[in-house]
């Protein structure tokens, strides 16, 4: 089964004892004044309420767990270390967002970076696949199980599909719902080219979806057939479900309370999960704050 999409409201949230905390734009300014000050606490906060859209943007644009894991970390960083640098003539978030963004564009260090897929090849494996082939690889882990861990997979490697910049479009204006002026913004394009893109991206991704998909359009293809091929081709692997293992979250982002009618093709979109940071993800920033390297914040 092929699956892609996901319509979600952003707003920089931070979870605090099992309750959710929307920041106010005046909020997030006096935070960040505290913690260019030096104040360890304020910054926290601040990075904390910004890891699970870094996170979540990182592993749509680069496919893979252990790769968003890793560009997170470096792009949490760079938010850290210019942290001074935010004078407040944006929304923090979209400043976070041209950062991860840039860093993203020009990351090559990841999986499909080294093995690149096209829709072409994608299309090819699924006609072609002798999946009947394939012995049973499950180790014991429930089929539906499986199944569905390479439905939220799937929706990675369809996007890799993309070049990189249409990716990022894609994921903007569709996954983030970011409306096109911030959109522009963040991209260095005017709002009209970004919405005229977006669409062309989203109906080519709507198309395959419909050719292809067993169970949202009118193809063959189908998870629950595919499980043992999935893991044959360490795709997914029986000990390790990344997906759900990493808890939903509803990530929300101070950026536009509604998408703009870009097109027609929103509920062809409308199946994905966003995803809670590995723990490992939190641990890098506390052990980051707990260590010397602080100080390079506040001299920055």
């Amino acid at each position: 089964m092929l699956l892609i999409g996901f319509p979600y409201q952003i707003s920089l949230a931070l979870q605090k004892r099992g309750s959710m905390h929307t920041f106010t734009n005046e909020e997030l300014w006096n935070l960040i004044q505290k913690a260019t000050a030096g104040d360890k606490p304020s910054l926290e906060t601040v990075m904390s309420s910004v890891q699970d859209l870094v996170f979540n943007l990182s592993l749509r644009m680069l496919g893979t767990f252990p790769d968003a894991e890793d560009a997170s970390q470096d792009i949490l960083l760079k938010v850290m270390t210019h942290l001074s640098s935010f004078k407040g003539e944006s929304a923090f978030s979209t400043w976070v967002f041209r950062i991860a963004v840039n860093h993203l564009k020009d990351y090559r260090k990841h999986m499909f970076a080294k093995l690149p897929l096209s829709f072409e090849f994608y299309g090819d494996d699924i006609r072609n696949a002798k999946t009947e082939d394939i012995p049973d690889l499950t180790q014991n882990v429930e089929r539906a199980i499986l199944a569905e861990e390479l439905k939220l997979s799937c929706t990675n490697v369809m996007l890799q599909c993309l070049d990189t910049e249409s990716r990022c479009i894609f994921i903007l204006g569709t996954m983030f719902r970011v409306d096109s002026r911030i959109a522009g913004e963040i991209l260095g394009i005017t709002p009209e080219a970004y919405r005229k893109r977006l669409s062309r991206v989203r109906k080519k991704m709507a198309d395959f979806l419909s050719e292809y998909c067993g169970e949202y359009g009118k193809g063959t293809c189908r998870c629950m057939d595919r499980v043992n091929y999935a893991i044959w081709s360490h795709r997914i692997h029986p000990s390790k479900l990344d997906f759900q293992t990493a808890v939903p979250v509803q990530v929300t982002l101070d950026v536009k309370e509604a998408m703009e009618e870009i097109d027609d093709l929103s509920q062809e979109f409308s199946f994905c999960k966003t995803y809670q940071p590995p723990e490992k993800l939190k641990q890098f920033l506390k052990e980051f704050l707990e260590g010397h390297a602080f100080s390079v914040v506040g001299n920055s």
